[in-house]
């Protein structure tokens, strides 16, 4: 007689790190895995992922997954407000599909729910949907940037700027919004 198991799927363990914490070979991994993940990625891009908190994901001793969270400050409604905002989201493109980005999203919200008066994040199209999904509502008013000239329209950004409300800060997001200034893409 043959005994039958019934198997759960394996939850995926997820590391959160301060980059502070984090050693040079897997910061090279972390870079080298956005930059296959997106065609456009900028050392900007990547500069911006750093002095948060990290989730990553390690399957069989390599990095397939990894998203980061750093502090921002947001000007929303005449409050400056302390914004957690979500950078460098990606995962191996032979591991997706199985719960990997959602993984690291819960453990960043996690973060962001407790620790910020928000969270933000600019998404590209092919992930709106993934965030939506998960809480994360599209900004609808103007986007501003607090730039080195002072503040400037981005409305390039207007319908790529996601945020996630917490209980404490009520949000409207039909008015404008302003971030702080960063090289790079600002949003």
């Amino acid at each position: 007689m043959t005994e039958a198991h019934l198997t759960t799927p394996r939850m995926t363990d997820v590391r959160i790190a301060h980059t502070a914490d984090l050693d040079a070979a897997t910061l090279k991994a972390a870079r080298t895995l956005l930059y296959d993940v997106f065609d456009d990625m900028t050392a900007e891009d990547w500069e911006h992922s750093l002095g948060g908190l990290h989730a990553l994901i390690h399957e069989d001793g390599e990095l397939i997954g990894h998203a980061s969270v750093v502090q921002r400050r947001l000007l929303h409604d005449g409050r400056a407000l302390r914004c957690g905002y979500v950078e460098g989201v990606g995962v191996r493109a032979d591991r997706r599909g199985r719960g990997h980005g959602a993984a690291l999203m819960d453990a960043l919200e996690r973060v962001v729910r407790s620790g910020y008066d928000l969270g933000a994040l600019g998404a590209a199209d092919e992930a709106a949907t993934f965030y939506a999904a998960r809480g994360w509502q599209q900004w609808r008013g103007r986007s501003w940037a607090l730039t080195p000239d002072g503040i400037q329209r981005t409305a390039d950004e207007d319908s790529c700027i996601y945020v996630l409300p917490t209980a404490a800060t009520p949000l409207d997001l039909d008015t404008d919004l302003t971030c702080d200034w960063r090289d790079g893409d600002v949003w």
